[in-house]
């Protein structure tokens, strides 16, 4: 999704070191997300309106004021869009926070008490900061916010572990730090529940990487000062030893050399995961305690104790926020849920919800002009952007925040997210929506989207639901002045350009009303100022939210009850039209929001019903299609009048009276039609609360190509007045036909101003598969930015959406070309951004032309037969003469697979449980998956992904973490890749719903995991012109020209195996892409014979069964001949030796037992080496074993002594194996080359490689004995003479040495030994090479022991700063359990 903002620009209005970037805009790609960066370009936190364009843009359009039409209440002319010449400075100050384009001005010049008071508004957005400006309190002195919610669990942290404090008062943190206690802190049951969280999971990105750079330069100091050092050693071990020629010379400086690469490299490779705080949570016999130690973010090492902690509880209960540090600013609220097992630790996850939230309603003491709309209204804050995601929304969020409306009673909601939609007015979002609505009166407003100016171009939910007020951006001159400080403003207001349009594609109107689509307004304190500007949908949303609060204030003042029917009528038909034609209201809606006008005409209403008149729409010959409004836009459908039936529905507050209300309901409407030579309805209507229907003739034939628009509208003929109390809108586009062979079309002499947009609509002809267009400019003197947009409406799909920003400092010539699809309309829009050019009068002229060609296959995708060696492809050019050069590329594998758990289970009763008591369930699916080899993987679940408002499941989050639980990569309805190595990972899905029936149905869903090729990687297919082409490699295709209406079969060689993934599973796919032509224009590489077209099918190769090896198989090796006797003999000594195995050694007792059976079995078994390798292998365990070592005897020897006596007899175990070895007889077998023929020689080989592994696995169970030795006697204080510590010293390289005989001791399975050793003898350069290169194999899973050893030595390197990098990161590769989701 997006929020709904396009642009952010800084504006300092108090001392802040942030400067005031200019005001570019840019627009967003994809879903809609209305944020607005604070930097330069728009920042793609998370789905706050999702666009399809590569870059966030804000667009102005032009538009006149004038009369509103004659159902519009009188006294209703929007006053001050007539002209704009200069203005003083409260004036500037009023432009920052506009309020007079709406009325609130004048409403609270004359009514200073409905100043939004007794009003509380939801802000689902990003998050609030209750330490920015002016939301601390309301103007009649009230908490600002009265609850602050993090919907979307990112900040959750778990706190299920309960610990008890030592007798000092101290308690084990869950990062393992040792937390003192505060003792005046009351705990009456004594249970301490402990979490922790890494900081940087609650920051936004932004504050993130202000924090990182300004850590990185505390850690570059110590990291300078370390390298200093060691270069210093270095060079003073140069200066002694010019030119060493001892061994342990040379070997010294080795390690003095590795040791300056080690430190050069490591800056390199430094990478902030951020610190980490401890969280304890406690019940104090009232209330849930919660206090955090974040010590860790302070430079001094005297603050952020967990002790000096202000213990604080739910942010609604005492209305209590802290801030993590001074550096960061960062504010933060706690929530506890279920009985302490979760604490939320609530932060802003960008600006965008503080600033939508200052719009909506600020208050400002000192200076009333920055007040938001509603200074008196009460917040309550419901994050719904996920800050694991950047700040897109989740359904989970979404859903925790609408039980948050019913719970806090909140009267308004103000929504500034959303994104495109396939199906509008549809989904569990939307259902749950209508019922917060409708059963309990709430009013829903919403920003309409930032995709505009082309038509259909309103997301959801704010433009695609029915009980949501979808909200456009307008611009008025002195908002243009002020807060975007334009040279030359504009003479006029004006809805910005990028403000998404209407129809939506079942006909409603889109966008209900416009406000004003930018601000000067509030911010995080992270930010380091008080205010910025920030302009899109997101701003215009705010502004209308508190302008209805003013109206709601007044009727509690009033003591008149809430209808938000009653409410919506007023607004829209005392709304002030911006211009007066009448396809306007596709772009502004009802027209600009009039606070004053609504309330004088809702004190015309006491006495009216409270309801609502719902309009269905089916066409005569298809009543099978249900609409909101009639929308005719490709070519047949304007060819030849239709019929349609209009079904008026009545919609009454939940919990009337039926008898006294519903069943007396009557009213007599006459019918309208705003313009009757397209419509013609009947005259009158009687209407009951049954509803009614009736018949309305659409006749486009007599239009001209573009856009019309009329209504339908029904009017109370009792009380005129009222305006219209339904509307059925009726939206025609009337394509160009393109006649001209080859099919082309153009249109010139446009003339542009600032923000003057041209549409211009073509029906693209069929055959057509891409247009190349050409733009040519001139006429204009400064630099200009045009917006150009193709946009074709697809059925029961997103809108097809092209779109380029063309930014000229000259006149010139650029082509494009871009994919169409046949038979539909195509919305042709140019748009001059409106502050270009603002200091210019010279108008721009373009000319446009548009060449439609195309290539076509008999169907869309091209599916190659993987048992096939070629597959066919049948291609024909129909509308002009064509080069046919096909390319055909696979860049990615798919492998499917299926769950290998799941588990459903009822949700949180305190989060999860609608309001009228429907508990949501969650499904878990659990897949689990092995990388051959490493690369950029992307989880897919086509059934639910890419929907996030018109989905039947609320949520589908997934969590993709390795062997040892390090999740690395979240996400959501939109996947992204994450690079992976091979190895095994694990794929956590949740899925939510209140119907459990509905999720059993996808406990088995097949997930797919994409893999994307590298581009070297890429696999060519070969085109042939006949069949047999693809076996005998000849006859390739050669680039040919097909005439018009030529149909032409070419042949596509399946990849050969060797190009297929080894070992991939059934049902595994190669998958990419086919063109078949070319431009006529050449790319930026000046690409000969043009660049390939933009149309594109997708290719899909199924992988074929691994092809069995057909070569015989090898011989069994010869069996040596053995007696019945020998073999019964052999058999029980090995069932003996397996028993051995078999004996406890957990008591002394057994241990003793265990002994004696195997000093009686080497008795038997005079130096047989399975059964020595078998002893040891038991020690070595029992070694490893802490059960071994709870045990004292009862000789009160020592458990230190135990160690001790099991280590000397691991060691005499391995110096017994390795004495039975024939070392010169293992040399020799090694030195062999030639494969053993006859039985004798077959069994002499495996006794020997019996041998050779034994003989090695003994060495490096004693190596590991004999430096264990060493620490045991070193932790048991052990005071060693000289002689003997050069004893050890010497039997542990003796063993050493001899390892190295026969092993490469750098080998990923001994470099260990090597790491130890070095180590050992402090070379620790050396070690700290060879540990790096052992913990970069890749081969196994990240290794703790590794990691820990790598702590230990940076230690004793005395390198602060680099050990306590390393423990973070430990806890990040190696956690103790996953996170929620």
């Amino acid at each position: 999704m997006h929020l709904y903002s396009c642009r952010a620009q800084v504006l300092v209005l108090s001392r802040c070191s942030s400067p005031s970037p200019p005001a570019d805009q840019q627009r967003h790609r994809g879903r809609q997300h209305w944020i607005s960066s604070i930097h330069l370009e728009i920042r793609r936190h998370s789905r706050l309106f999702r666009r399809s364009s590569s870059s966030s843009r804000v667009r102005l359009r032009a538009r006149s004021a004038s009369a509103m039409p004659a159902f519009h209440s009188a006294g209703s002319k929007f006053q001050d869009l007539a002209s704009y010449e200069t203005i003083d400075a409260s004036t500037f100050l009023a432009g920052l926070m506009p309020k007079k384009e709406i009325g609130a001005d004048r409403f609270l010049e004359e009514h200073p008490e409905y100043d939004g008071r007794g009003v509380v508004i939801a802000i689902f957005d990003s998050g609030v900061d209750p330490a920015a400006a002016g939301l601390q309190i309301t103007s009649d002195g009230k908490p600002k916010i009265i609850d602050i919610v993090d919907c979307t669990g990112s900040g959750d942290v778990d706190t299920s572990k309960v610990v008890r404090q030592d007798d000092k008062g101290c308690i084990i943190g869950a990062s393992g730090a040792t937390l003192r206690l505060n003792g005046s802190w009351v705990n009456p049951s004594g249970d301490w529940r402990v979490g922790c969280k890494f900081v940087y999971e609650l920051f936004p990105e932004r504050l993130s990487t202000r924090l990182k750079r300004e850590r990185r330069k505390h850690w570059d100091k110590n990291h300078r000062e370390a390298i200093t050092d060691a270069i210093r050693q270095l060079q003073a071990f140069d200066l002694k030893y010019p030119k060493p020629s001892d061994s342990n010379l040379k070997k010294q400086r080795e390690d003095l050399q590795n040791k300056v690469d080690i430190l050069q490299k490591l800056t390199d490779s430094y990478e902030d995961k951020g610190p980490i705080i401890d969280a304890v949570v406690w019940h104090d016999g009232e209330v849930w305690r919660v206090a955090l130690d974040t010590s860790e973010m302070e430079d001094d090492d005297g603050i952020g104790k967990l002790e000096d902690f202000t213990p604080m509880t739910n942010y609604k209960i005492e209305k209590k926020y802290g801030i993590f540090s001074r550096t960061d600013a960062c504010s933060f609220v706690t929530n506890v849920y279920d009985n302490g097992d979760i604490l939320s630790i609530v932060t802003d996850c960008s600006p965008h919800g503080t600033h939508v939230a200052g719009i909506t309603a600020a208050h400002d003491p000192k200076e009333p002009l920055l007040n938001g709309i509603a200074p008196g209204a009460q917040l309550v804050s419901c994050k719904i952007g996920d800050t694991r995601l950047g700040s897109m929304e989740t359904g989970t969020g979404l859903t925790r925040a609408l039980i948050a409306v019913i719970e806090n009673k909140c009267d308004l909601i103000n929504m500034s997210y959303g994104e495109p939609t396939r199906f509008p007015d549809y989904g569990r979002f939307t259902r749950l929506a209508n019922e917060v609505v409708h059963k309990h009166g709430v009013i829903f407003v919403s920003s309409a989207g930032n995709n505009g100016p082309s038509l259909t171009t309103v997301g959801a939910p704010g433009g695609t639901s029915s009980c949501i007020l979808g909200i456009g951006a307008y611009v008025s001159p002195v908002m243009a002045a002020a807060a975007h400080s334009i040279l030359e403003p504009p003479s006029e207001g004006m809805q910005y350009t990028w403000s998404s349009r209407g129809p939506t594609s079942d006909g409603d109107l889109g966008v209900c009303l416009s406000a004003p689509g930018g601000a000067v307004a509030p911010v995080p304190k992270w930010t380091l100022q008080h205010r910025m500007l920030m302009n899109g949908t997101s701003m215009a949303s705010p502004c209308a939210c508190g302008g209805i609060a003013l109206v709601l204030s007044s009727l509690k003042e009033e003591g008149r009850p809430i209808s938000p029917y009653v409410v919506r009528k007023a607004l829209e038909n005392t709304a002030a039209r911006i211009r007066n034609s009448p396809e306007e209201c596709l772009t502004t809606g009802r027209g600009l929001l009039q606070v004053d006008k609504a309330y004088e005409y809702l004190q015309k209403c006491k006495e009216l019903p409270s309801l609502s008149y719902p309009v269905q729409v089916t066409r005569a010959a298809n009543p099978g299609a249900t609409m909101r409004g009639i929308y005719l836009r490709d070519a047949c459908e304007s060819q030849r009048a239709s019929e349609w039936t209009v079904q008026v529905k009545t919609k009454f507050q939940e919990g009337v009276d039926k008898l006294d209300v519903l069943a007396p309901f009557e009213e007599r409407l006459r019918l309208e039609s705003t313009d009757v030579s397209i419509v013609k309805c009947p005259e009158y209507l009687l209407l009951t609360h049954n509803g009614r229907t009736f018949n309305v003739i659409v006749d486009p034939t007599n239009l001209k190509p573009g856009v019309h628009y009329a209504e339908v509208v029904g009017i109370d003929c009792m009380a005129p007045w009222r305006g219209p109390l339904f509307r059925v809108p009726v939206t025609i586009v009337k394509p160009v036909q393109v006649t001209e062979v080859p099919p082309a079309v153009s249109f010139l002499k446009l003339i542009f101003s600032p923000g003057h947009v041209e549409r211009r609509f073509i029906a693209v002809p069929e055959g057509a598969t891409w247009a190349e267009m050409t733009v040519r400019t001139s006429n204009f003197d400064t630099p200009r930015k045009f917006f150009l947009n193709a946009v074709q409406v697809l059925v029961s799909a997103r809108p097809s959406v092209w779109e380029s920003i063309l930014t000229l400092t000259a006149p010139c010539s650029k082509s494009f070309a871009f994919s169409v699809c046949e038979g539909l309309t195509m919305e042709l829009t140019i748009s001059q951004f409106w502050s270009s050019g603002s200091g210019s009068h010279a108008a721009a002229h373009v000319d446009v032309e548009i060449e439609f060609r195309g290539l076509t296959r008999c169907s869309g995708d091209l599916f190659l037969n993987g048992a096939d060696v070629a597959t066919r492809v049948n291609v024909m050019s129909p509308l002009s003469s064509e080069r046919l050069t096909p390319s055909i590329t696979l860049t990615r594998v798919r492998t499917p697979y299926r769950p290998s758990e799941w588990k459903l289970e009822a949700l949180s009763a305190e989060r999860d449980n609608l309001p009228d008591g429907r508990q949501i369930h969650g499904l878990t699916l659990i897949y689990k998956f092995n990388l051959s080899e490493g690369g950029k993987y992307t989880p897919r679940f086509p059934a639910l992904n890419g929907r996030v408002y018109d989905n039947e499941f609320e949520s589908q989050f997934y969590m993709i973490y390795d062997a040892n639980k390090r999740v690395l990569s979240m996400g959501d309805v939109y996947p992204k890749g994450v690079k992976l190595s091979k190895g095994e990972y694990t794929i956590r899905l949740l899925i939510r719903h209140d119907n459990s029936s509905f999720l059993e149905k996808l406990k088995k869903a097949v997930l797919f995991i994409d893999r994307g090729l590298e581009e070297k990687n890429y696999i060519k297919l070969s085109s042939y012109s006949n069949i047999d082409g693809a076996i005998t490699g000849t006859n390739g295709l050669k680039p040919t020209v097909l005439a018009p209406g030529e149909k032409r079969a070419f042949y596509v060689a399946s990849p050969g195996d060797d190009k297929a993934p080894k070992d991939a599973p059934i049902g595994t796919l190669l998958m990419g892409k086919m063109t078949l032509g070319k431009t006529s224009f050449a790319n930026n590489k000046g690409e000969e014979n043009g660049q390939a077209c933009p149309a594109v099918s997708r290719v899909v190769v199924p992988i074929a069964p691994a092809a069995k090896n057909d070569e015989k198989a090898k011989d069994k090796e010869p069996e040596q001949q053995k007696s019945p006797f020998k073999k019964i003999e052999e058999e029980v000594r090995d069932v003996k030796i397996k028993l051995l195995s078999l004996l406890p050694r957990t008591t002394k007792e057994e241990r003793a037992e265990w002994s004696s059976q195997a000093n009686s079995l080497k008795a038997e078994f005079t130096n047989y080496i399975p059964l020595l390798s078998e002893i040891l292998q038991k020690l070595a365990a029992s070694k490893d074993s802490e059960q071994d070592y709870d045990e004292v005897s009862e000789n009160t020897m020592s458990i230190v002594a135990d160690e001790a006596f099991l280590t000397f007899q691991v060691i005499a175990a391995a110096d017994e194996l390795i004495s039975c070895i024939d070392k010169d007889a293992l040399a020799k077998f090694i030195a062999m080359k030639n494969e053993p023929e006859d039985a004798d020689a077959v069994q002499a080989k495996k006794d020997m490689e019996m041998q050779r592994d034994a003989f090695l696995d003994a060495l490096c169970k004693k190596l590991t004995a004999i430096a264990e030795k060493e620490e045991q006697q070193n932790k048991a204080g052990v005071v060693k003479e000289e002689d003997k510590k050069q004893e050890d010293s010497s039997e542990y390289e003796a063993t050493f040495a001899e390892l190295r005989k026969w092993v490469d001791i750098t080998s990923s399975k001994y470099a260990l030994f090597n790491v130890k050793r070095e180590r050992k003898l402090k070379r620790y350069g050396n070690a700290m090479k060879a540990l790096n290169e052992l913990i970069q194999d890749d081969s196994k899973p990240p290794q703790k022991p590794l990691f820990e050893l790598r702590i230990q030595i940076l230690e004793e390197m005395g390198l602060k700063h680099w050990v306590e990098y390393e423990k973070h990161w430990l806890a990040i590769r190696f956690p103790n359990s996953l996170p929620l989701f």
